[in-house]
């Protein structure tokens, strides 16, 4: 049986987690995986119980973490070499960028014949200053010349990785996309509906926007509230904002809000505007307590929560960014605003907000499309394909 060493970042929160557990657990018995992980940042909250859910037993590099740090990153390097030897894996398959620098480069080192990368998005905009991140892209490049192969998990993620930011050939990208259990999204809605929105003193007529993800800039939150504020001045209906999660500008964002005249709570919306809840990491009971779901980041790879959200049958506001176009049907289940448009942001909430029928209409849809292309099962077979074809060529190299 070949084997798989599968090598993520961390396990924090998001579509990597989700799509390094079912690969680690449905590609048997054709493939053996050993599934490793680095350390998450304290202020993420931990997806481990993902895995665990699965059965599966990740071994964790404790040098291994998301920000840049030579020393650590080093040692990090010399436990996979370690790891990859005792594994004696055929294939080596990393998932983000630092995983997929480290983990990489051990992969080289030790010959492992078959090293795949998977971009989940990716830093080259939006995230640093230019200059590091031109250090960040020739070192992707670098690393692309050395692997097998690089999979894209969109169409519209491949011609960015591939043409704008020459990464590799387009001829070196596979097309693989993401695979979730949404299944779980249909059940109990409307119980969920009913426990979420009394839990947080939601009444009947409050119409709820949600926002999940990290606190932090690339996510642009600034956006999100400021477009809120705009929505509330101009609406006769009783909107409120909901914000799923947490992260480094929890304080800041408190402090905006304030700023924009908005009342906040971390417990309740019965007297505020905006709802802070911190991390829910059973997010299906919340989404049907929400009418809408909102994204505002300046860059995305595949938003697990736009997935989600059409799951659970819920419409859809979002920046125009990333791999966004691919994973919704624009005017069908979501509509999307330019990037960083504080205008055109507000307006396509308000839209949403005022005609409940074109929002019910969207909500219609969502669940059978996210159920075609993003299943579990089918991000499963997509890459068992990819593998095979892979391994029958490595094997067919070395007879000769």
């Amino acid at each position: 049986m070949p084997k798989v060493l599968r090598i993520i970042n961390r396990l924090n929160l998001g579509g990597p987690t989700y799509n390094a557990a079912y690969l680690s657990k449905y590609l048997e018995p054709e493939y053996e995986t050993l599934l490793v992980a680095g350390m998450k940042d304290d202020s993420e909250a931990s997806s481990a119980y993902i895995v665990e859910s699965l059965g599966l037993k990740p071994r964790y590099i404790k040098a291994m973490y998301r920000a840049i740090h030579p020393w650590k990153d080093y040692q990090a390097f010399k436990e996979l070499v370690a790891i990859i030897k005792e594994f004696k894996p055929d294939i080596v398959h990393t998932h983000a960028a630092k995983s997929g620098t480290v983990g990489r480069l051990a992969a080289f080192y030790c010959g492992v014949p078959i090293v795949l990368h998977t971009f989940h998005g990716h830093v080259f905009h939006s995230y640093f200053h230019p200059l590091k991140t031109k250090v960040f892209l020739a070192i992707e490049r670098y690393l692309a010349k050395k692997s097998t192969k690089i999979i894209a998990i969109s169409a519209l993620q491949k011609k960015e990785l591939s043409e704008d930011f020459k990464i590799a050939d387009p001829k070196q990208f596979e097309i693989v996309p993401l695979g979730f259990d949404l299944d779980r999204f249909q059940d109990n809605q409307q119980v969920n509906r009913i426990e979420f929105r009394e839990k947080y003193g939601l009444q009947e007529n409050d119409v709820a926007i949600g926002m999940i993800g990290r606190l932090v800039p690339v996510k642009n939150h600034k956006l999100f509230l400021e477009a809120f504020a705009k929505l509330k001045a101009e609406v006769k209906e009783n909107v409120k904002a909901v914000i799923i999660g947490d992260g480094e500008l929890r304080e800041e964002l408190e402090a905006l809000a304030k700023e924009l005249g908005l009342r906040i709570s971390s417990t309740s919306c019965q007297d505020a505007d905006v709802l802070f809840t911190s991390w829910i990491t059973a997010i299906e009971t919340a989404l049907p307590g929400l009418e809408i779901v909102a994204l505002s980041s300046f860059n995305e790879g595949t938003p697990v929560s736009l997935i989600e959200a059409q799951a659970s049958n819920i419409a859809i506001v979002s920046t125009r960014v990333g791999g966004i176009e691919d994973i919704v049907l624009e005017n069908k289940t979501a509509v999307l605003a330019e990037n960083n448009n504080l205008d055109d942001f507000s307006s396509k909430l308000k839209l949403l907000v005022e005609d409940k029928n074109l929002r019910q209409d969207m909500q219609k849809l969502g669940y059978s499309f996210v159920k075609s292309t993003f299943s579990f099962q089918t991000l499963c077979s997509n890459m068992r394909t990819l593998y095979d074809r892979l391994y029958r060529e490595e094997l067919n190299k070395s007879k000769k």
